[in-house]
Protein backbone atom coordinates (compact mmCIF):
# COMPACT_ATOMS: atom_id res chain seq x y z
CA UNK A 1 0.00 0.00 0.00
CA UNK A 2 1.20 3.41 -0.80
CA UNK A 3 2.04 5.43 1.61
CA UNK A 4 -0.60 8.35 1.92
CA UNK A 5 -0.92 11.51 4.58
CA UNK A 6 -3.00 10.01 6.82
CA UNK A 7 -0.81 6.68 7.09
CA UNK A 8 2.04 8.62 8.18
CA UNK A 9 1.34 9.33 11.28
CA UNK A 10 -0.15 4.98 11.96
CA UNK A 11 3.61 3.73 10.62
CA UNK A 12 5.67 6.41 12.54
CA UNK A 13 4.26 5.26 15.49
CA UNK A 14 5.00 1.61 14.51
CA UNK A 15 8.58 1.91 13.65
CA UNK A 16 9.04 3.80 17.18
CA UNK A 17 8.75 0.21 18.91
CA UNK A 18 6.56 2.34 21.30
CA UNK A 19 4.82 -0.65 24.16
CA UNK A 20 1.27 1.19 22.46
CA UNK A 21 1.41 3.19 19.04
CA UNK A 22 -1.61 4.67 19.57
CA UNK A 23 -0.15 6.04 23.00
CA UNK A 24 2.64 7.43 20.77
CA UNK A 25 -0.01 8.93 18.48
CA UNK A 26 -1.89 10.73 21.43
CA UNK A 27 1.07 12.02 22.93
CA UNK A 28 2.03 13.66 19.88
CA UNK A 29 -1.68 14.95 18.78
CA UNK A 30 -2.03 16.57 22.53
CA UNK A 31 1.32 18.30 22.40
CA UNK A 32 0.22 19.29 18.60
CA UNK A 33 -3.09 20.75 19.80
CA UNK A 34 -1.34 22.59 23.29
CA UNK A 35 0.85 24.14 20.61
CA UNK A 36 -2.16 24.88 18.34
CA UNK A 37 -4.11 26.63 21.64
CA UNK A 38 -1.54 28.34 23.17
CA UNK A 39 1.79 28.41 20.76
CA UNK A 40 3.81 31.15 18.97
CA UNK A 41 0.58 30.73 15.95
CA UNK A 42 -1.44 32.42 18.42
CA UNK A 43 -4.51 31.03 18.07
CA UNK A 44 -6.56 32.09 21.22
CA UNK A 45 -5.69 35.70 19.69
CA UNK A 46 -8.80 34.35 17.02
CA UNK A 47 -11.88 34.92 18.01
CA UNK A 48 -13.28 32.12 16.02
CA UNK A 49 -10.99 29.87 17.91
CA UNK A 50 -11.38 31.22 21.27
CA UNK A 51 -15.06 31.11 20.62
CA UNK A 52 -14.92 27.20 20.55
CA UNK A 53 -12.79 27.19 23.77
CA UNK A 54 -15.27 29.44 25.51
CA UNK A 55 -18.52 26.58 25.34
CA UNK A 56 -15.82 23.65 25.36
CA UNK A 57 -13.63 25.27 28.61
CA UNK A 58 -10.69 22.41 29.40
CA UNK A 59 -10.64 19.36 32.17
CA UNK A 60 -8.24 19.15 34.89
CA UNK A 61 -5.97 17.35 33.71
CA UNK A 62 -5.82 20.18 30.37
CA UNK A 63 -5.48 22.95 32.27
CA UNK A 64 -2.88 21.51 34.30
CA UNK A 65 -0.81 20.74 31.28
CA UNK A 66 -2.19 24.30 29.64
CA UNK A 67 -0.03 25.84 32.72
CA UNK A 68 2.61 23.94 32.98
CA UNK A 69 3.22 24.98 28.83
CA UNK A 70 4.09 28.17 30.13
CA UNK A 71 2.09 30.73 28.10
CA UNK A 72 0.83 33.25 30.51
CA UNK A 73 -0.47 35.69 28.67
CA UNK A 74 -2.45 33.04 26.04
CA UNK A 75 -3.80 31.29 29.05
CA UNK A 76 -4.87 34.65 30.40
CA UNK A 77 -6.77 35.24 26.80
CA UNK A 78 -8.37 31.72 26.98
CA UNK A 79 -9.40 32.26 30.57
CA UNK A 80 -10.45 35.96 30.31
CA UNK A 81 -12.92 35.62 27.64
CA UNK A 82 -14.16 31.82 28.95
CA UNK A 83 -14.94 33.16 32.19
CA UNK A 84 -17.16 36.16 30.63
CA UNK A 85 -19.11 32.64 28.72
CA UNK A 86 -19.12 31.04 32.03
CA UNK A 87 -20.25 33.81 33.99
CA UNK A 88 -22.76 34.51 31.68
CA UNK A 89 -24.26 30.43 31.60
CA UNK A 90 -24.14 30.85 35.64
CA UNK A 91 -25.89 34.13 35.89
CA UNK A 92 -28.86 33.10 34.01
CA UNK A 93 -28.76 29.23 35.74
CA UNK A 94 -29.46 30.82 38.71
CA UNK A 95 -32.17 33.36 37.78
CA UNK A 96 -33.94 30.24 36.79
CA UNK A 97 -32.94 27.67 39.64
CA UNK A 98 -34.63 27.69 42.91
CA UNK A 99 -35.05 24.74 45.50
CA UNK A 100 -37.05 21.46 44.78
CA UNK A 101 -39.53 20.04 46.74
CA UNK A 102 -38.13 16.91 48.10
CA UNK A 103 -39.71 13.96 49.34
CA UNK A 104 -39.06 12.39 52.89
CA UNK A 105 -37.48 9.35 51.53
CA UNK A 106 -35.92 11.30 48.81
CA UNK A 107 -34.12 12.86 51.14
CA UNK A 108 -31.96 10.23 52.31
CA UNK A 109 -31.68 8.21 49.30
CA UNK A 110 -28.38 7.90 47.50
CA UNK A 111 -30.52 6.74 43.88
CA UNK A 112 -32.67 9.77 43.78
CA UNK A 113 -33.50 10.13 40.36
CA UNK A 114 -33.92 14.05 40.83
CA UNK A 115 -30.78 15.78 39.73
CA UNK A 116 -30.26 19.38 40.69
CA UNK A 117 -29.69 21.31 37.63
CA UNK A 118 -26.89 23.11 39.05
CA UNK A 119 -24.79 19.70 40.04
CA UNK A 120 -25.84 18.50 36.56
CA UNK A 121 -24.47 21.75 35.04
CA UNK A 122 -21.55 21.57 36.84
CA UNK A 123 -20.69 17.89 35.69
CA UNK A 124 -21.58 19.13 32.00
CA UNK A 125 -18.90 21.47 32.85
CA UNK A 126 -16.12 19.04 34.60
CA UNK A 127 -16.45 16.33 31.44
CA UNK A 128 -15.90 19.08 28.60
CA UNK A 129 -13.08 20.21 27.30
CA UNK A 130 -11.86 21.27 24.08
CA UNK A 131 -8.39 19.74 23.56
CA UNK A 132 -10.27 16.08 24.45
CA UNK A 133 -12.73 16.79 21.92
CA UNK A 134 -10.45 17.47 19.68
CA UNK A 135 -8.56 14.84 20.35
CA UNK A 136 -11.68 11.99 20.32
CA UNK A 137 -12.12 13.14 16.49
CA UNK A 138 -9.02 12.09 15.59
CA UNK A 139 -8.38 9.75 17.53
CA UNK A 140 -11.24 8.12 15.72
CA UNK A 141 -9.74 8.47 12.40
CA UNK A 142 -6.87 7.02 13.67
CA UNK A 143 -8.90 3.52 14.70
CA UNK A 144 -10.47 4.24 11.47
CA UNK A 145 -7.06 4.27 9.42
CA UNK A 146 -5.48 1.44 11.57
CA UNK A 147 -8.01 -1.40 9.81
CA UNK A 148 -7.75 0.20 6.53
CA UNK A 149 -3.72 -0.57 6.57
CA UNK A 150 -4.56 -3.43 8.75
CA UNK A 151 -6.57 -4.74 5.49
CA UNK A 152 -4.86 -3.17 2.77
CA UNK A 153 -0.95 -2.86 3.98
CA UNK A 154 0.76 -6.04 4.20
CA UNK A 155 3.81 -4.37 5.27
CA UNK A 156 1.95 -2.87 7.99
CA UNK A 157 0.07 -5.94 9.45
CA UNK A 158 4.27 -7.28 9.34
CA UNK A 159 4.73 -4.16 11.66
CA UNK A 160 1.66 -5.49 14.00
CA UNK A 161 2.61 -8.83 14.05
CA UNK A 162 6.48 -7.98 15.59
CA UNK A 163 5.16 -5.18 17.63
CA UNK A 164 4.92 -4.71 21.42
CA UNK A 165 1.17 -5.04 21.36
CA UNK A 166 -0.74 -1.96 22.96
CA UNK A 167 -1.78 -0.53 26.27
CA UNK A 168 -5.01 -1.99 27.44
CA UNK A 169 -7.20 0.87 27.51
CA UNK A 170 -6.19 1.17 23.64
CA UNK A 171 -6.28 -2.81 23.00
CA UNK A 172 -9.82 -2.59 24.56
CA UNK A 173 -10.62 0.52 21.92
CA UNK A 174 -9.02 -1.88 19.14
CA UNK A 175 -11.33 -4.69 19.68
CA UNK A 176 -14.57 -2.69 19.87
CA UNK A 177 -13.82 -1.35 16.98
CA UNK A 178 -13.09 -4.91 14.95
CA UNK A 179 -16.39 -5.60 15.31
CA UNK A 180 -17.59 -2.59 12.92
CA UNK A 181 -14.58 -2.71 10.80
CA UNK A 182 -13.88 -6.67 10.05
CA UNK A 183 -15.60 -9.05 8.62
CA UNK A 184 -16.14 -12.48 10.49
CA UNK A 185 -13.27 -13.78 8.73
CA UNK A 186 -10.77 -11.06 9.29
CA UNK A 187 -12.09 -11.08 13.13
CA UNK A 188 -11.07 -15.10 13.33
CA UNK A 189 -7.75 -13.94 12.13
CA UNK A 190 -6.80 -10.89 13.97
CA UNK A 191 -8.32 -11.50 17.42
CA UNK A 192 -5.71 -14.60 17.58
CA UNK A 193 -3.21 -12.21 16.41
CA UNK A 194 -3.68 -9.70 18.70
CA UNK A 195 -4.07 -12.39 21.46
CA UNK A 196 -0.65 -13.59 20.89
CA UNK A 197 1.26 -10.24 20.70
CA UNK A 198 -0.69 -9.25 24.07
CA UNK A 199 0.54 -11.95 25.94
CA UNK A 200 3.90 -12.31 24.70
CA UNK A 201 4.09 -8.79 25.63
CA UNK A 202 2.26 -8.54 28.90
CA UNK A 203 4.98 -11.49 30.38
CA UNK A 204 7.95 -9.60 28.56
CA UNK A 205 6.95 -6.46 30.81
CA UNK A 206 6.20 -8.86 34.23
CA UNK A 207 9.47 -10.35 33.41
CA UNK A 208 11.62 -6.97 33.25
CA UNK A 209 9.37 -6.08 36.18
CA UNK A 210 10.58 -8.89 38.21
CA UNK A 211 13.75 -8.52 37.23
CA UNK A 212 14.26 -4.90 38.40
CA UNK A 213 12.81 -5.75 41.65
CA UNK A 214 15.33 -8.99 41.89
CA UNK A 215 17.99 -6.85 41.12
CA UNK A 216 17.52 -5.26 44.13
CA UNK A 217 18.57 -7.96 46.56
CA UNK A 218 22.44 -7.91 47.32
CA UNK A 219 22.83 -11.16 45.63
CA UNK A 220 22.44 -9.71 42.39
CA UNK A 221 24.33 -6.17 42.99
CA UNK A 222 26.72 -7.23 40.16
CA UNK A 223 24.52 -8.71 37.70
CA UNK A 224 23.12 -7.05 34.57
CA UNK A 225 20.07 -4.59 34.81
CA UNK A 226 18.95 -6.51 31.14
CA UNK A 227 15.96 -4.61 29.97
CA UNK A 228 14.63 -3.30 33.26
CA UNK A 229 15.78 -0.04 34.04
CA UNK A 230 12.38 1.70 32.75
CA UNK A 231 10.28 -1.65 33.58
CA UNK A 232 8.32 0.77 36.05
CA UNK A 233 7.38 3.90 33.54
CA UNK A 234 6.99 1.02 30.58
CA UNK A 235 4.46 -1.62 32.97
CA UNK A 236 2.14 1.32 34.04
CA UNK A 237 1.97 2.55 30.49
CA UNK A 238 1.09 -0.89 29.43
CA UNK A 239 -1.29 -1.25 31.91
CA UNK A 240 -3.38 2.60 32.07
CA UNK A 241 -1.62 3.92 28.93
CA UNK A 242 0.18 7.59 28.91
CA UNK A 243 3.77 8.39 29.64
CA UNK A 244 4.73 8.19 33.36
CA UNK A 245 8.12 9.22 32.95
CA UNK A 246 7.48 11.97 30.12
CA UNK A 247 9.07 15.79 31.26
CA UNK A 248 6.30 18.37 31.33
CA UNK A 249 5.77 19.18 27.78
CA UNK A 250 6.42 23.12 27.34
CA UNK A 251 6.38 26.06 25.26
CA UNK A 252 9.08 26.46 22.29
CA UNK A 253 9.81 30.16 22.73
Amino acid sequence: MKEKLYTIPLNDAMDAHDECPFCYIERKVEQDLLDFVLGSGSSYMQSHIRSKTDAAGFCRSHFKKMFDYGNTLGNGWILKTHYQAMIQEMTTLFKNSSPQKLSFKSKFSKNSSIENPIQAWVKEKETSCYICNEYKETYARYLDTFFVMYKQDDAFRKKLENSKGFCLPHLGDLFEASDKQLSEKERAEFYPLLFRIMEENMKRIGEDVSWLVDKFDYRNNDADWKNSKDAIQRGMQKLQSGYPADPIYKMNK
